[in-house]
């Protein structure tokens, strides 16, 4: 994309040959080794809509600035149209000899309107051309997700009220530590969730710059209105310095990074949820919508959904791994290296926005086992923090001391073969004589978590709360 359609204002009707295309330097188009490695509108013919947008903006910018005459842009402004109907009906051919989604449509323009095609590309270089057609591909993708990741937040939060006093046991270590409640845990994900669209909104913001008009990379001679065919376009304001617009792919890596956060979010879910579907946990179960059978074993009934969303972290991080070994060593400013970039952006943005709606589709169609849930949030000593705390908070225990004493009443219960709430009174006294019959107000899982009241905690009041001002917070 280096290397521009010839001089502004040629008048040929027909770019379709590989030398017209590289300008009139070049007497021989490429072997077939050198188009195939060149070639990318197999991928970046999805550039389509923004590359007809943006040449439509430019075109009336150059007709209002006095640069090309309103008639010949009339004509360009209604091929543009018909050439983006033709590709909408599936009516348009692609040309592998075109290169690129830029000349392919050029090409067909031409043969629409003739002549007047050859002044599109005044004032402009395929380079700022192709960094304005792929921001504003990347700011529809970021809008798209955005809509997504909401849509899934708005399925656990709806979750998560149901279930706001459903006990089950939180894990430190995937070891049962203390008793939380399901619509806490749910809400978990609602803020992780939020952290990556406040990441898409801040991305979207910085990417929000028009590259259009900076040209092959210096600028241009033609006194163009770049604030014009920004605000055209939806930008806020056009790019400050031609070598940064024509190098920069930073929104492309930011795209990238905030969709692989996103994504480990949907694996980490993921994870549990297929953890939870087994029989040894047995806290969950998908319908048949988001499980699959297996070909030998009748029995089983595999989250397979679920483990492909956990999968996905590995496509689309390595896409952003791929995108930035491109770029660490290139110099100012265009490289066809960065030919690269839309390929891995194309795949991430796909394969985040499935994980998405496949993530939010199980957070509607899974069912939870509330008693397996609550009976497994007792096992273990569960609430032997809260015992410990209690000696501190109403006996004025050092906390050192009352761990100790708790360890003891653990150990206690431990030999005979009964949670800290089956000791007597009389037991617990034997360990500390001070210890009174309100101990058992916080013993029992339900006790606990109706206890965890302080802010951000898991008590279901507490939870029913998080999620009233979840929904206003997210969901607006």
């Amino acid at each position: 994309m280096a290397r521009t359609t010839g001089k502004s204002g040629s008048g040929g009707n027909d770019v379709s040959g590989a030398s017209t295309i590289w300008g009139g330097r070049f007497d021989a188009g490429p072997d077939a080794i050198m188009e195939e490695i060149n070639a990318s509108i197999e991928f970046d013919k999805r550039l389509a809509n923004e590359d007809i947008a943006g040449s439509t903006a430019h075109v009336r910018m150059l007709a209002k600035q006095g640069i090309v005459g309103q008639a010949d842009a009339d004509a360009i402004a209604d091929g543009l149209a018909a050439v983006k109907a033709e590709i909408a009906a599936g009516d348009f051919e692609f040309k592998r000899a075109l290169e690129d989604i830029h000349m392919n449509v050029e090409n067909r323009l031409a043969a629409l309107i003739g002549a007047p095609a050859g002044r599109l590309h005044t004032a402009r270089s395929r380079n700022d051309q192709v960094a304005t057609d792929f921001k504003l591909w990347v700011r529809g993708a970021i809008d798209a997700l955005d809509a997504g990741v909401k849509d899934l937040q708005a399925a656990l939060i709806e979750r998560a009220e149901a279930e706001a006093a459903t006990v089950m046991p939180g894990f430190t270590h995937l070891q049962g530590a203390q008793p939380v409640t399901l619509g806490h845990y749910l809400l978990a994900y609602v803020e992780m969730l939020g952290r990556d669209r406040s990441r898409l909104a801040d991305g979207r913001r910085r990417l929000n710059e028009c590259p259009l008009g900076v040209a092959a990379l210096a600028g241009t001679s033609f006194p163009i209105d770049r604030h014009m065919t920004a605000e055209a376009l939806g930008f806020d304001r056009p790019t400050a310095n031609s070598l940064d617009t024509v190098s920069d792919r930073d929104f492309a890596l930011e795209f990238l990074s905030t969709a692989t956060i996103l994504a480990v979010h949907l694996s980490r879910f993921a994870e549990e949820m297929v953890i939870w579907c087994s029989q040894q946990f047995g806290f969950a179960q998908f319908t048949d919508a988001f499980s699959t059978g297996s070909s030998i074993m009748p029995q089983k009934r595999n989250p397979d959904a679920a483990e492909l969303v956990r999968a996905k972290v590995g496509r689309i991080a390595g896409a952003f791994q791929g995108l930035v070994i491109v770029m660490k060593g290139l110099p100012l400013t265009y490289g066809k290296d960065m030919q690269e970039d839309k390929e891995a952006v194309f795949d991430a943005a796909d394969n985040v926005a499935l994980a998405v709606a496949a993530t939010a589709g199980m957070v509607r169609d899974v069912k939870f086992n509330k008693d397996r849930m609550a009976a497994d949030a007792s096992r273990g000593f569960a609430t032997a923090t809260d015992l410990a705390d209690w000696l501190v908070r109403v006996l004025g225990m050092p906390f050192r001391n009352a761990h100790h004493v708790t360890g003891s009443l653990v150990a206690m219960a431990e030999a005979k073969g009964c949670e800290l709430e089956g000791l007597t009174l009389d037991d617990m006294r034997e360990v500390d004589p001070a210890i009174t019959e309100d101990v058992y107000s916080v013993l029992g899982v339900e006790n606990s978590v109706t206890s965890r009241t302080s802010y951000g905690g898991t008590a279901p009041d507490n939870v029913r709360a998080q999620a009233k001002d979840a929904r206003a917070r997210f969901l607006g």
